[in-house]
């Protein structure tokens, strides 16, 4: 934090975008986690840049486009102050919200990008993701068309989300890639092995996404299943029903006994040590954790300042190996899936 009080900044990648160090996912806010609130979820955003926050993650498989469409007006308002990241490639049909078309195609990019421009209302994309990989369509070649839409002014920087190593360094090949987005918590380490290293090798920011395990590690749950509406899809992935539920649940003891020693919730905590790993890794990460209220944002760029001595990490050590059950049903589409 600086001295007042907003979070700090880093840059992404050796010439992407300066942003606070922490940003802001906005998924939640209009699909995937129950019923939205726009209300709450407007007050939310601008909050989070009174707080410092200026990466604000969205991309065009939330709601078809309606979570692009819902930032739209705040973007507008704070065009000057805000980066925008957006992605393409994932596609959710509305009737089988279980089953992910991925398309990195030349033409369905070039088609992807002018409708997240149009529902956007932007000139131009500060942060353009590809969300997953096609293996069907070399990397080359779908970078090369990205890379493309730099030069054309649509499109300042480009990122990669669940790639494996070997896919990052030969996208960075074509043109520099500022971010890598991929799932890193308490709960979920695999990316450490190869990706991590890849990363810091080129100068690549990492991103990490769903920190707070999708709200797993604040304790806000225990069984999805039992306590999250239907339309919840976080009632879909293994480690949050039934028996593997149970057992990872009872992980969260040694976050809870460091959060009650800083005076600090779960979530806190288990922020803490996602933000350490830029210091323990030797590269800049910038997670981007979910909300829908602006308590929660405060609590969360608060954990910023919280430092966990050695003897603290060492107990957290253990808890990823430990988890039960996958972080997706289906793991081929992750980079954990194709290394």
């Amino acid at each position: 934090m600086t001295q007042n009080g907003t979070i700090s900044t880093v840059r992404l990648g050796a010439t992407g975008p300066e942003v606070g160090v922490q940003g802001l996912g906005c998924m939640g806010m209009s699909f995937a986690y129950g019923p939205p609130d726009a209300e709450a979820s407007r007050a939310t955003l601008e909050r989070a840049l009174e707080l410092g926050v200026t990466l604000y993650d969205t991309a065009d498989a939330y709601g078809e486009g309606d979570n692009e469409r819902f930032l739209s007006p705040f973007f507008k308002a704070h065009r000057d102050r805000v980066v925008i990241a957006t992605k393409f490639a994932l596609h959710i049909p509305p009737d089988d919200p279980t089953r992910r078309d991925i398309r990195n195609d030349p033409p369905y990019i070039r088609r992807a990008v002018e409708a997240s421009l149009k529902r956007l209302d932007v000139d131009v994309i500060d942060l353009y993701y590809m969300h997953r990989r096609d293996v069907n369509v070399p990397i080359e070649e779908s970078v090369g068309t990205m890379a493309e839409l730099v030069r054309e002014g649509k499109v300042k920087h480009l990122g990669l989300s669940e790639v494996t190593a070997p896919e990052l360094r030969a996208a960075h090949a074509v043109h520099p890639i500022a971010a890598v987005q991929s799932e890193w918590s308490l709960f979920s380490r695999d990316i450490e092995a190869h990706v991590v290293p890849a990363a810091r090798e080129l100068g690549v920011a990492l991103v990490p996404y769903s920190p707070l395990g999708r709200g797993f590690l604040t304790g806000s749950f225990t069984d999805a299943e039992k306590e999250l509406t239907a339309d919840d899809f976080r009632r879909r992935q293994p480690r949050f029903t039934g028996d593997n539920a149970t057992a990872n649940a009872a992980l969260l003891d040694p976050v809870r006994t460091i959060a009650e020693t800083h005076g600090a919730t779960l979530g806190q905590i288990a922020l803490a040590w996602v933000q350490r790993r830029a210091a323990a890794d030797g590269l800049t990460v910038v997670p981007i954790p979910g909300t829908r209220t602006p308590q929660r944002v405060e609590e969360n760029t608060a954990a910023t300042r919280i430092v966990l001595t050695p003897q603290e990490t060492a107990l957290l050590e253990p808890i990823a190996r430990r988890v039960a059950g996958s972080r997706y049903a289906d793991m081929t589409f992750t980079s954990a899936g194709r290394e």
